[in-house]
């Protein structure tokens, strides 16, 4: 519960956090961004770590000269890119052993079927949008590999997707995350970068559903 907590508060707080780590182990923090930012992208069982909040942070604090915006936005791509194509891989790897038990109690080749075909026409959207949807995004590189979208496919759409995802983010954040009106409102800012995509994201999916 400690744990979790501690968890909490660095999602809520993660511009005070991130300043103070800055200040006391310097460059440091390029690694702590690049294993945060991998992670979450990367690993399908870490979809609860700051995403969208942390890019836009750090784009504040490359604004206000605490960080170097071209290495920590570098470094951030590089991760984003590489965690999306490590999850595609787990998910790829794992698929076919998932689904060669043929009608099994939890997968069947029919939605083996379904997934493939939707990824292969819908695939390359669906990988772009979901990197602004707090854990839709670790999730969807993961069933791409599991349904076994072309690599090539998701390779291109990975990198355009974490493009927009990460330049986007922080170039936000450089320009607009040490306004006043920004820093007095940024905890709200923080809680809709987390909570508005996802609602988003479950909306669509209940009409689509319907």
């Amino acid at each position: 519960m400690e744990i979790i907590s501690l968890l909490i508060d660095f999602i809520l707080h993660v511009d005070q956090h991130l300043q103070t780590f800055v200040q006391n182990h310097g460059a440091w923090v390029y690694l702590l961004l690049f294993a945060i930012i991998f992670v979450e992208t990367g690993l399908v069982v870490m979809p609860f770590l700051p995403g969208d909040s942390l890019l836009f942070i750090v784009g504040a604090l490359c604004g206000a000269g605490l960080i170097d915006y071209p290495l920590a936005a570098g470094l951030m791509l590089v991760a984003a890119i590489l965690g999306d194509q490590t999850n595609y891989s787990i998910g790829r790897y794992f698929g076919p052993k998932v689904f060669q038990w043929e009608n099994s109690r939890f997968f069947n080749r029919k939605a083996f079927n379904q997934a493939h075909a939707f990824y292969e026409r819908y695939g390359g959207v669906t990988i772009i949008l979901a990197r602004f949807m707090p854990f839709i995004r670790t999730f969807a590189p993961f069933v791409a590999g599991v349904a076994e979208m072309t690599r090539t496919k998701f390779t291109a759409y990975n990198v355009v997707g974490g493009v927009i995802w990460v330049l986007g983010l922080t170039a936000a954040g450089y320009w607009f995350g040490n306004m006043a009106w920004v820093q007095a409102n940024l905890s709200k800012i923080i809680w809709g970068l987390i909570f508005v995509p996802g609602l988003i994201a479950i909306v669509a999916g209940w009409r689509a559903k319907g």
